[in-house]
This record gives C-alpha cells, sequence and structure tokens, in this order.
C-alpha cells in the first residue's frame, strides 16, 4: 500500500466526515422552528456541539499521536455518520442535544489522527497534501448545506436520516485500505498530556499561530452558525440558505488549495497579512450592504471566505514544523481548540443578536482578524523548504 493511497483515503474520509458538520448548520433553524427553540437557546446548542468536537482534539491527538493506532479516524467517521443524520429527527431538546454531542464528536476523533497521518504519509510535499486535504474537507463541508437544502425542500428534513449510509460504507472501506501504522512503526513514548501539553503552549511562535488561527475561524465560524438564521429570518428558502453556504465553503476550499502556490510567488508573510487584513473590510462590506442589496452582500460574503482560507494551510503546517512528534496533537489545537474556543463565544453571541441584530454581530466580528495580524511579524518567513 503506498503512501500516496493511504493519503487519497484519509482525504476521501475527511472529505465524507465534513459533509456531515455541513449538514448541520442548515438544518438546525428548521429543527429549532420544530422545537420552537429561540435563537439564544440554539446557540448555545451549537457551541456546546462544537466543544466537543473542537476542545477535546488536542487529548485525541494526544491518545493517537502515542498509540499510532487507526481506530480513530474509522469511529470518528462512523460517530458523524449516525448521530448527525438523527439531528434532523430529533422529537425532544434533550436528544436534539446529545445526537449533536455525538454527532460532533466524530470531528473530535477523525481531524487530529487524519491530519498527522497526512504530515506522516507525506514523501514530499507536506504542505502540498495539507493544501489538498484541506480543500476537499472544505468541499465536503461545502455540500453538506446543499444536501440538506435539495432534502429538505423536496422530502423533508426526517429523509437525511438515509445519509448515514454513504458514510458507514466508507468507514468499512478504510479499515482496509488504510495501513496499519503499528505494523512497521513503534509508537512513540512522548510523555505525559500535562507536559505535553505545557511545552507546546510555552514556545511563542505557537502561542501566535494559534491566535491568528483563532481569529481566522472566528469569521468563518460566526457567519456559518449566524447567518441561516439571518436568511430564514428575511424569508430566503432552504435552498438559498444551502446555496449560500455552499457557495461561501466551496470559496474557502479553493482558497485553500491555492494558498500554497500564492505563499511561494508573494511569500508567507505577505500572505498571512493579506488575507487577514483584507478579511475585514470584505465582512464589514457585507454587514452594511445585507439590508441595501442581498446579492452584493453574498458576493463579500463568498470573496470572504476564499480570502480568509489562504492561511489555513499555512498555519497547520508551520505549527507541526515546530513540533513534529506532536503532529495529531497540533492539527488537535489547530483544527480543533480554535474552533472551540470561538464556539463558546457563540453561545453567548445568540443572546446579543437578539439584542443589536444578526448584522451588527458580524460587523463587531469583523475587527478581529484585522486587530490580531500584528502577530504575523513574529513569524519565520523560511518556515519550510518543502
Amino acid at each position: 500500500m503506498s503512501n500516496a493511497r493511504a493519503i487519497k483515503w484519509l482525504t476521501a474520509g475527511h472529505f465524507m466526515t465534513d459533509v456531515y458538520s455541513g449538514l448541520l448548520n442548515p438544518i438546525m433553524p428548521f429543527v429549532c422552528a420544530k422545537l420552537s427553540i429561540s435563537l439564544a437557546v440554539a446557540t448555545v446548542i451549537i457551541g456546546t456541539a462544537h466543544i466537543f468536537s473542537s476542545l477535546l482534539q488536542p487529548i485525541f491527538g494526544f491518545l493517537a499521536d502515542n498509540t499510532l493506532k487507526r481506530s480513530f479516524i474509522f469511529w470518528g467517521l462512523i460517530l458523524s455518520s449516525i448521530f448527525v443524520p438523527l439531528v434532523a429527527i430529533s422529537p425532544t431538546l434533550g436528544l436534539l442535544t446529545l445526537f449533536m454531542i455525538l454527532g460532533s464528536l466524530g470531528n473530535s476523533f477523525y481531524h487530529p489522527q487524519a491530519l498527522g497521518f497526512i504530515i506522516k504519509f507525506s514523501d514530499t510535499s507536506a504542505s502540498k497534501s495539507m493544501g489538498i486535504f484541506m480543500c476537499l474537507g472544505s468541499f465536503g463541508f461545502s455540500l453538506g448545506p446543499v444536501i440538506a437544502a435539495v432534502v429538505i425542500q423536496n422530502y423533508g428534513t426526517e429523509k437525511l436520516i438515509y445519509t448515514m449510509i454513504l458514510g458507514l460504507i466508507l468507514a468499512a472501506s478504510m479499515f482496509f485500505c488504510v495501513p496499519k501504522m503499528s505494523d512497521t512503526a513503534k509508537a512513540p513514548h512522548i510523555g505525559k498530556l500535562y507536559t505535553v501539553l505545557k511545552t507546546i503552549m510555552k514556545n511563542r511562535i505557537f502561542d501566535y499561530l494559534l491566535i491568528i488561527s483563532m481569529m481566522k475561524v472566528i469569521i468563518s465560524s460566526s457567519s456559518m452558525v449566524l447567518l441561516p438564521f439571518l436568511w430564514k429570518d428575511s424569508g430566503h428558502s432552504a435552498i438559498y440558505i444551502g446555496t449560500g453556504l455552499f457557495l461561501f465553503i466551496v470559496a474557502t476550499s479553493l482558497g485553500a488549495l491555492i494558498s500554497r502556490k500564492l505563499e511561494c510567488v508573494f511569500g508567507t508573510k505577505r500572505l498571512l497579512y493579506f488575507s487577514m487584513i483584507l478579511t475585514f473590510p470584505l465582512m464589514f462590506g457585507f454587514s452594511y450592504l445585507y439590508h441595501i442589496n442581498h446579492l452584493a452582500a453574498l458576493v463579500l460574503y463568498v470573496t470572504t471566505g476564499f480570502i480568509s482560507s489562504f492561511a489555513q494551510p499555512i498555519t497547520m503546517v508551520m505549527a507541526q514544523k515546530l513540533f513534529p512528534e506532536y503532529k495529531s496533537i497540533i492539527a488537535g489545537f489547530i483544527n480543533g481548540v480554535c474552533w472551540g474556543v470561538i464556539a463558546i463565544l457563540l453561545s453567548f453571541l445568540g443572546a446579543v443578536c437578539e439584542k443589536i441584530g444578526i448584522t451588527t454581530v458580524l460587523a463587531i466580528i469583523s475587527f478581529a482578524p484585522l486587530i490580531s495580524s500584528v502577530f504575523v511579524k513574529y513569524l519565520n518567513e523560511d518556515y519550510d523548504k518543502i
């Protein structure tokens, strides 16, 4: 089994896992309406689910780096496949929360180990492999809203239950197609979890990368959670909501895909500055234009996704190069903790949005990447020669 083939299967699993993640945001307004759940309560539920899908990733990354077992990628995809579709038919608030949490745990299981394996299996260009891996994940995430919209519009929310079949088939296929690392490598002893986390967090460059990643996440996470509610309140259909999210996430996947090429042309720091600073006028402009021209606002929204995603592969590979022995743990931080911390913030934003409006909140949030771009100057331009 070649390393290249293993990377393809891991990327396919990433695609499918993120398809299920993409199902959640567009169906939540409809599930919440059916159960008479307010925006404030809905954002708390979504935030709680994101905590389980994100903040636990470093722990699962630690276990993955210590064992080199493949269990996490299989169980991650299985949990997402089963419980995310069950969200659509939740009969009570309690079961809705439970299904959201269990489905979200699939992300925590899958992403750290898969991201670590991508680096381990990359024979040449880790940045290129990481860019493709992230691009396919983003593309899967973008298809989730479209699938949800089509099913809801034509067959009803409850029919989403049948989508679990695809994920379970792929999980079974990956079991036979992703090589067992333990057959060819001895699991390293990387110390106690507390010691490892302390070592990582004491690295100042890593802290800067974490802040940069977090400030980028707040743009994509807040808009993908809040905009479906904004669009539904404005009278838009499920198809419109799904299409809007689809275009945004496709744009982010394309941005991640060409990030490496742009980095080679313009340099790491210039690309990061461009991505972070330009996000501000784009998102602020969306918030201003939404009540004037919906189409122009949508164009700015999609462009924001494209520009903001340039930093994603760069920060991930940069962080993993700092600690090559902790690849899965680092992936858990950059891909998980960032989303988890922002999810906690979003848990409180629902109530704020009900007071001052979603577009006003998004306008305020747009300052975050601009302010945090000051940390880019501390990064190493020549972090990698791949």
